[in-house]
């Protein structure tokens, strides 16, 4: 296998605990009770930090499809190299980032580590999409 399917495979261990992130912090919000049964009342108002872990979710999820996509373009068409290797771990460190920037709250920073994540989306496509 390679690097880069091992590094999407990576990422969506990071989507996974971006699933079980804001969870907990609602099930500390609402008790398990609440959390456990069918939650047909509205229960207590959202806290601020799962709201911020439920948007980097959500973020993550717009943009791994691509991700995802890019990766297994490149190695189905055999385009895997530096600039594939980089845009990987370059994605990838970034997405990690994001999530505590995010959770704490902190303003351009996460936005500049979301950007350094399509950089690395773009290494990725500029390998798959540039002429053979």
């Amino acid at each position: 296998m390679t690097t880069e399917l091992t590094l999407l495979g990576w990422t969506l261990v990071l989507a996974i605990v971006q699933v079980l992130l804001p969870a907990m912090f609602r099930n500390r919000e609402t008790g398990t009770a609440y959390n456990a049964g069918p939650r047909d009342d509205p229960g207590p108002p959202e806290g601020v930090v799962t709201g911020r872990l439920k948007r980097a979710q959500a973020n993550l999820f717009e943009c791994l499809p691509l991700f995802a996509a890019a990766i297994l373009i490149a190695h189905v068409a055999h385009r895997e190299g530096a600039l594939t290797l980089w845009g990987a771990w370059i994605y990838l460190m970034a997405r990690i980032a994001y999530v505590p920037l995010y959770g704490f709250g902190v303003p351009m920073v996460r936005s500049l580590a979301w950007t350094i994540s399509l950089v690395g989306l773009a290494l990725i496509l500029f390998a798959v999409l540039r002429p053979a």
